[in-house]
């Protein structure tokens, strides 16, 4: 199952929309450290952040991000999205609004972690094999271009 992100910016609702090409995955990004989690719904918020973490981080969907407003926490009983990226991040920038850095940051270290997913996808589907024959990745060749996105922005 190959796996791509496009970007999407829109100048005048001034959002950064992150899409995931697999539609029946949830992707969960640390903002601070960028390692990423692949999962499988159903899942809910409260299922990814344990219990004496949920003071000092909160979960956001990359969808709800809009520059210069605060990021929503996504609610503990709701269920996460196929198809759909968030983001757990430190209470601390829930309490201003974010900037288009920091949304670019948050976009880059989505990209890395998703290019590093497809790297580990591809050494195993080389590696697996079924009766003699070597099982293969459709869309290997589908990247993530920031320095697009990036002068888009400017």
């Amino acid at each position: 199952m190959g796996a791509c992100a496009s970007i999407q910016y829109s100048q005048d609702r001034g959002t950064l929309m992150i899409t995931n090409g697999s539609p029946s995955t949830v992707m969960v990004i640390h903002a601070i450290d960028g390692r990423m989690q692949e999962l499988r719904p159903p899942i809910t918020a409260k299922n990814i952040l344990n219990d004496h973490e949920r003071d000092t981080i909160f979960l956001s969907s990359a969808e709800t991000m809009f520059v210069d407003c605060h990021v929503p926490h996504v609610a503990g009983d709701e269920h996460l999205q196929p198809g759909q990226i968030y983001f757990i991040m430190p209470v601390s920038m829930s309490y201003r609004p974010i900037s288009l850095q920091e949304m670019c940051l948050l976009a880059i270290k989505a990209s890395i972690a998703i290019e590093k997913s497809l790297e580990v996808k591809k050494k195993m589907a080389k590696t697996t094999s079924f009766g003699g024959r070597r099982k293969r990745n459709g869309n290997n060749n589908q990247k993530v271009d920031f320095q697009v996105a990036l002068k888009m922005l400017g």
